[in-house]
């Protein structure tokens, strides 16, 4: 295994502990609204922008797990009838424009983040500022183009990507 394969996989391996960490942390917050809207009538003010916000940062964190264990689902009955070199062909005429589209998405939001913190935009209704959820989505998808980039270069290096 060379060293940057075992930088992708670590870094894959700490954000998806950081997506379940926040994914425990969003049922948590779930549990306390409806146990204080049914046992007090009082439910935690903004509890569905939190969610959103919770959400969207753990599927964004958790991609590139999900990527490097190949646990994605993969529509692959036709290619698997393929010579393995057939096979790889395909895998980077994929890779490479996923690759690409990976880096614009980071790249925008990353930038969209930036607005967000200089313009000072918050939520509507609990006022939470928003731009460190983006960026972590963002950073999520950096870990997935990562992974992406780990995929091709083993390919390119003659090996397969699964």
């Amino acid at each position: 295994m060379s060293l940057f394969e075992t930088i992708v996989i670590k870094i894959s391996r700490a954000f998806d502990l950081l997506a379940g960490l926040i994914l425990a942390a969003t049922a948590s917050l779930i549990v306390v609204n409806i146990l204080g809207r049914v046992i007090i009538n009082r439910p935690v003010v903004g509890t569905y922008e939190m969610v959103g916000f919770l959400t969207a940062a753990a599927v964004g964190l958790a991609l590139a797990r999900c990527a490097v264990e190949n646990s994605h689902i993969a529509i692959s009955f036709i290619t698997d009838k393929m010579p393995q070199w057939l096979q790889n062909v395909f895998e980077v005429l994929i890779g490479l424009p996923s690759l690409a589209f990976l880096i614009f998405a980071t790249f925008n939001l990353f930038v969209y983040g930036s607005r967000l913190a200089a313009t000072g935009v918050v939520s509507s209704t609990t006022r939470v500022i928003f731009y460190p959820f983006v960026y972590l989505v963002a950073i999520g998808f950096a870990a997935l183009a990562l992974t992406v980039l780990l995929k091709l270069i083993k390919l390119a290096a003659g090996g397969e990507s699964r």
